[in-house]
């Protein structure tokens, strides 16, 4: 195949994690660097899991993100259709022809029968599998005779599919990332291919639709490479000429250690309190919660992991809780992670049809998809001079599969947070404006202004809403003063100063220039230095010792408004 194409085929089963968006990326970088397609295909063929709302998350998810497919069920193509569940005259061509090859049989074996199978097999210490061990001993094509086979087809008794597993076979396996690997085909089962509802699965269904959309490539997680040696046979029993396959390494949860600190710890503790007492219900929640918030109180410590080790002297609860927490903190991301740690792990926010439950998502939260996707780029991928911050063009330029890790990319929240800060940066005035005025704030202020604030307080923003979080002295006059700030900015003088200070600025053009120079000429002729004014001037006008130049904040709230505060302040400390 000379065009590169790729496919992201994502199961509408619940909202897109972050793991998912990385997949779609990889695909959309991948085929933009190569001049190629990309195509989003919705495999819906599991209508047990079908979640409804899901479809349409995923589309406007990856339009948020930025990530167009060249052809979907939206946009069309000449591939079409895109979802799976609208291609099953497809499905049953190529199941009668897969069924006259020697590679898949029928099987009549209802589930009843396959457990009391796998009782005798435990029975004896076994495991059982549907292999080339059993199958001749089960009820199916190659074990019943011709007559008993179509006796039961006459008799329209419900079968599935199976993958007829060659036998003693070694497979020669080839990943784009991982390099080459081998199976003996001895270790793999006879997986169903089709469903007695006549409906593909997963493994069938997607060869087809890859064998039929021409995808070159099969970009998808490293869950999928237990199944590379039975695809890759799939592509063999059906004469066709299989893709080339990359398998993308884990995204693993957080480092905790980043994660807790001492304003977070209870609420922390009580998330996995909860789950841990729900598992092992035999402890109290009071005793269970002590214990898991004194390992969490030593989370920061070099030791942390070692206490986690096993001890002999360790009693039930601290045994159990040792091993809850050290499988918690290991392993893949997981939306409980989020739950847990206060971050999102999808794109957007997700209501659950069923529940009404709601899943936060970066959009909502307040990452700008920019800074989103520019984050999920580099779990798991290095460009050139490690370079941080790309576009989404720039990515595409630099991308390259072979320069994709194979271990797994550790998540980490302060990092996604440093991205979205970054990029804040990156935005005009005017472009944060309009961010802020299309968000839910009640900024009852003119555009003028708003720009203004925006200038003074973006550096200090890690989200849009910082903005106006950090810089609510703009909006409305401080309701109190900050205790420790008072103390060091304001004594028995400072009100007569203030006081005669304010009576100035009746007679000053207000502009921040001005106002800089009545401070400075001020504590001059008074033989004051100039934070014996500018500190208590401050506390009056914020509520607080923080924020941009006091000029500048009295030019943006008028002069009026400043009066008034500087007033205010003398009198409550009176």
């Amino acid at each position: 195949m000379e065009k590169v194409r790729v496919r992201f085929a994502p199961s509408p089963t619940g909202p897109l994690h972050l793991g998912g968006v990385r997949t779609a990326l990889y695909d959309y970088l991948f085929a933009k660097n190569q001049g190629g397609e990309f195509v989003l295909r919705i495999e819906d063929t599991d209508t047990a899991r079908y979640v409804e709302g899901a479809e349409e998350y995923i589309e406007e998810a990856l339009e948020w993100c930025g990530i167009i497919p060249d052809e979907s069920p939206k946009k069309g193509g000449k591939f079409a259709p895109y979802r799976q569940s609208e291609r099953r005259d497809i499905y049953d061509r190529y199941t009668e022809q897969i069924l006259k090859t020697d590679y898949a049989y029928i099987a009549f074996d209802t589930p009843e029968e396959l457990d009391a199978v796998r009782a005798e097999f435990e029975a004896k210490g076994d495991v059982f599998s549907y292999d080339n061990k059993t199958r001749n001993q089960l009820r199916n094509s190659l074990a019943l005779s011709q007559e008993e086979v179509q006796k039961l087809l006459d008799e329209k008794t419900p079968y599935v599919v199976r993958f007829k597993m060659p036998i003693d076979r070694t497979l020669n396996l080839e990943d784009i990332i991982r390099g080459h690997s081998s199976v003996n085909t001895n270790t793999l089962d006879d997986k169903v291919l089709v469903k007695n509802d006549g409906m593909p699965t997963y493994h069938f269904a997607n060869i087809i639709d890859d064998h039929e959309m021409e995808i070159s490539h099969v970009i998808r997680g490293e869950e999928w490479l237990p199944s590379l040696g039975l695809h890759t046979l799939l592509y063999e029993a059906m004469g066709w000429e299989a893709p080339q396959f990359a398998h993308l390494s884990l995204i693993l949860k957080p480092d905790v250690s980043t994660l807790i600190n001492k304003d977070n710890i209870d609420s922390i503790t009580k998330s996995f309190t909860e789950e841990f007492v729900a598992k092992n219900n035999e402890f109290s929640f009071e005793e269970s919660a002590a214990l898991i918030k004194s390992f969490f109180s030593e989370v920061k410590s070099p030791r942390f992991k070692s206490m986690l080790g096993e001890n002999e002297k360790d009693n039930a609860l601290t045994a159990s809780v040792k091993q809850f927490l050290k499988k918690g903190l290991s392993g893949k991301l997981s939306k409980r992670d989020g739950d847990k740690f206060g971050f999102p792990v999808f794109p957007l926010n997700f209501t659950d049809p069923k529940t009404g439950n709601v899943s936060k998502g970066y959009r909502e939260s307040g990452y700008l998809p920019e800074a989103f996707i520019n984050m999920v780029s580099l779990l798991g991928w290095s460009p050139a001079d490690d370079k941080e911050v790309l576009s989404l063009d720039e990515m595409a330029k630099e991308f390259d599969l072979n320069k994709v890790h194979k271990a797994g990319a550790r998540f980490s929240k302060e990092k996604s947070e440093w991205f979205n800060h970054q990029y804040i940066q990156l935005k005009s005035d005017e472009e944060l404006l309009q961010i802020l005025k299309s968000s839910d704030l009640n900024l009852n202020i003119e555009d003028e202004k708003l720009v203004k604030i925006i200038g003074l307080m973006k550096e200090r923003a890690t989200f849009p809403k910082d903005i106006y979080e950090n810089g609510k002295f703009f909006f409305e006059a401080p309701a109190s003063y900050d205790e420790k700030a008072s103390k060091k900015a304001w004594n028995d003088e400072t009100s007569a100063v203030l006081g005669e200070f304010a009576e100035n600025l009746g007679t000053i053009d207000y502009t921040s220039e001005t106002i800089k120079q009545a401070i400075h000429d001020f504590a001059e002729n008074k033989g004051l230095g100039m934070g014996k004014v500018m500190m208590p001037l401050r506390l009056a006008l914020v509520g607080e010792l923080k924020g941009p130049d006091v000029p500048d904040i009295m030019e943006l709230i008028g002069k009026e408004e400043s009066i008034s505060r500087i007033n205010n302040a003398i009198n409550n400390f009176k």
